[in-house]
């Protein structure tokens, strides 16, 4: 009896964690109305974010680099609506300078870990020598 009913239920987890697994991930959010107009204030955050970024050192570096002046900036900063500054600054948000460096440590860690219990279970080992 015992061992039909541990068959059935390690069957049916087997299916459980496959049913688990095919599910997608879905993330999400709340999407603002393209209807409610935006205020001015929102717009000179916005735009207050925007100049942040542009005057810092790098970024303005790497512009006159592409061959952009500072008026040339503002004068395409200005023909941008309320929309596209909005998206711009949302844009800035999500960027993270330097980022993915910590993910990157930790997989490549996990990959060595991977590897040496792999090597160890199996009996193999890595020999180095030098000529």
């Amino acid at each position: 009896m015992s061992k039909i009913f541990f068959k059935i239920f390690s069957w049916y987890l087997v299916f459980a964690m496959f049913a688990i697994a095919i599910i997608p991930r879905v993330d999400a959010g709340f999407c603002p109305s393209e209807g409610i107009a935006r205020s001015q204030e929102n717009r000179d955050l916005d735009l207050q974010k925007i100049q942040n970024v542009l005057e810092t050192r790098m970024v303005g570096k790497r512009l006159q680099e592409l061959g952009f002046s500072s008026n040339e900036i503002k004068e395409k900063m200005s023909r941008l609506d309320d929309r596209q500054i909005h998206q711009v600054a949302l844009k800035l948000d999500e960027l993270k300078v330097g980022s993915g460096g910590f993910e990157v440590l930790v997989v490549l860690l996990l990959i060595g870990i991977l590897i040496a219990v792999w090597f160890q279970v199996t009996g193999k080992k890595v020999v180095i020598q030098s000529k």
